[in-house]
């Protein structure tokens, strides 16, 4: 089990925030009835939709959203952007973090063209923790740490709590978890000594459990936890209700309390069924199926593991998918039943791969933007030293055009021609920078590559063996309780886990395929485990290359470039059918590559405004190896993408 991390989902920094009664609710929906269309009845209508945040979430943004329309007609920019801090609370409490991000870049340009520091202080903060949610760790660390001090000048104790609290998560999930202390209790004795909010003080308290889990101090964990329980009740804040039971639950888990864990999670469960919080469904229904894992009740165990998958599957949250397929595999294996566990570990690794693959694209794209924002910003100085000179020699030259007119236009044309020229070959010699740069970018990179996968398998891989066959050995001669045995076991499964995804973290880096078997065999590999998904059809097929020595740099981009085509085809084309083809052309020296989908297709034409970085590693490979790349596709005709490369 992995604790349930509780995050402050945002700030609302506008209305005071506090257990509210029926009878106050009543009173409130009976004054808007009658209430003006201006700016207070925008108020009044975030203020009822806050009521309703923690029990009914999807009838507080109704409110939320009526705040904008009136906001809208009236022309009341302050309140369009409190409509986005209320509505975007909710959007991060159901998990919707995306959307949460675009609105409060939005009010974050809004609040700066209205000129307004607190406003821009509070969208900063809100997108800083919309980065958060995402794990964009230094993009919201960036944002905090600019607010900050903005924060303290303005005096609001209540935001600077939040912040230090979400700051000490940020810690948490980088692993200072001694920065995460500090940060987490400086947080905690704003609400604890100077703010009157115990919704944010429960956070604090539970972040800092989630520290002290993290920890292995569950005591003190414990502590914390308990006291944010107590809290979250007094309030009937639901929300943090179910979460801090998570974590509560976690802890009797891994202390061996099952009985105590069970019942926590169920009550998790409820409360996050008739809320809608369906992260929280899902992992109290992952606690439920490792719990009769323990009471070694599998029917009951797969049910409930069959449940949270389907949720997940759902809402296609990776994180849990992955766990939960490693969960069913062990339940596959405690049935006996081989062929699902191999089918789930399949799953697994194959989820794993792309989770791995998207970190390292993702990892890719924001070295290659820094890369070309830091080019454009030094062609940019050159340009402008060039105009300077230019317009100074202009100068000198105009004061004696009158005496050497003549002179002066012969000079001019002269001038002219050389700069051209001059021109010319400084274009030829970035191009010729370019290439090399983008030759050593590639080598640099599958040398890395190759040289940690290696290290990782051969090192790592090597001593993790050792010491499974230690254990195995020592195994034999123990004498063990029952209980004893069962940890063992866990231990060396536990161990298999680690050998197994190491193993995936290198193939992944450097495939093992492509170093010891060539091209061919490599992408034939690629084909056929993306085919075993049954996400889609895909077929591969060769000529000519089966027994050819490619080199290796060019092998390593062929493969890049169709892994990169194939992903585009799985995120974009909705194709049931894929056609991967590699031919060598021998008697014009060429390698053609050939990737053909019957899915939705597109205007080529787009590829020209693309802005994402796909298809710029593609272009970039191809221009590197001075291919020829062609498109063709038209929407509903599907997609074929050719590519020709020249090899000796």
């Amino acid at each position: 089990m992995r604790s349930f991390f509780i995050f402050v989902i945002a700030y609302v920094g506008y209305l005071p925030l506090q257990a509210q009664t029926a009878n106050h609710l009543d009173s409130l929906l009976q004054v808007v009835k009658t209430a003006k269309e201006d700016s207070s009845k925008v108020l009044l209508l975030l203020d009822i939709g806050e009521q309703y945040e923690r029990f009914a979430p999807e009838t507080s943004k109704q409110y939320y959203r009526q705040s904008l329309q009136l906001s809208k007609k009236l022309d009341y920019k302050t309140g369009e952007i409190k409509f986005v801090a209320y509505y975007t609370a909710v959007l991060n409490m159901q998990g919707k973090f995306d959307s949460s991000l675009l609105l409060n870049k939005a009010a974050m340009v809004l609040a700066k063209q209205l000129n307004d520091e607190l406003n821009i202080a509070k969208t900063t903060f809100n997108t800083a923790n919309c980065f958060q949610m995402i794990s964009k760790h230094d993009s919201a660390l960036y944002l905090y740490m600019q607010v900050l001090p903005v924060l303290d000048k303005l005096g609001n104790k209540r935001m600077l709590g939040i912040a230090y609290s979400n700051i000490q998560n940020i810690y948490t999930d980088l692993t200072q978890y001694q920065k995460a202390i500090e940060y987490g209790k400086k947080g905690l004795e704003i609400f604890a000594k100077d703010v009157n909010d115990p919704l944010n003080q429960s956070y604090c308290l539970s972040n800092l459990g989630i520290v002290y889990e993290s920890l292995n101090k569950y005591d003190s964990a414990e502590y914390y936890f308990k006291q944010a329980w107590q809290i979250s009740q007094r309030i009937g804040d639901q929300y943090s209700e179910a979460a801090i039971l998570l974590n509560l639950a976690d802890i009797d888990y891994k202390l061996g309390r099952l009985e105590a864990s069970k019942p926590k999670f169920e009550k998790a469960y409820g409360i996050a069924k008739e809320m809608d919080l369906v992260e929280t469904q899902t992992i109290a229904l992952k606690g439920l199926a490792m719990y009769y894992v323990e009471k070694k009740n599998y029917p009951e165990a797969r049910k409930y593991a069959d449940s949270a998958l389907n949720l997940a599957l759902e809402n296609s949250n990776r994180k849990q998918k992955l766990k939960l397929y490693n969960l069913l595999a062990d339940i596959s294996y405690a049935n006996q039943d081989l062929k699902s566990a191999h089918l789930f570990e399949e799953k697994e690794d194959a989820l794993n791969d792309s989770i791995n693959a998207d970190n390292v694209q993702t990892l890719s794209t924001e070295f290659e933007t820094k890369y070309e924002t830091e080019k454009k910003e030094t062609q940019l100085k050159l340009q402008q030293a060039q105009l300077d000179k230019k317009t100074t020699l202009n100068y000198f030259l105009g004061a004696g055009a009158v005496a050497l007119l003549l002179i002066l236009l012969l000079s001019y044309r002269n001038y002219r021609h050389r700069q051209k020229l001059q021109q010319a070959k400084i274009e030829e010699l970035e191009s010729e920078k370019q290439l090399a740069a983008t030759e050593a970018v590639l080598k640099g990179e599958a040398q890395e590559r190759t040289r940690l996968a290696k290290d990782l398998h051969d090192g790592l891989g090597g001593m993790l063996s050792g010491i499974k066959f230690s254990l195995n050995n020592m195994k034999g001669n123990l004498v063990m309780t029952p209980d004893n045995a069962q940890a063992f076991e866990r231990s060396i499964d536990m161990l298999d886990s680690s050998i197994r995804e190491m193993r995936r973290v290198a193939h992944n880096m450097m495939p093992e395929m492509l170093l010891k078997y060539g091209l061919d065999t490599a992408l034939k590999e690629f084909c056929t485990e993306i085919d075993r998904t049954d996400v889609m059809r895909i077929t591969y097929q060769s000529a000519g290359i089966n027994n050819t020595a490619i080199e290796q740099t060019l092998a390593v981009a062929v493969y890049r470039v169709v892994q990169e085509l194939v992903s585009n085809a799985l995120k974009h084309s909705k194709a049931k059918n894929v056609l991967v083809q590699v031919h060598r052309l021998e008697k014009e020296k060429l390698l053609a590559i050939t990737v053909e989908d019957d899915g939705v297709g597109f205007d080529p034409k787009r590829l020209n405004q693309s802005a994402g970085m796909g298809w710029q590693n593609i272009q970039s490979r191809v221009d590197f190896l001075k291919g020829r790349l062609d498109v063709q596709s038209s929407p509903g005709k599907g997609t074929s993408v050719m590519i020709e490369m020249s090899i000796a």
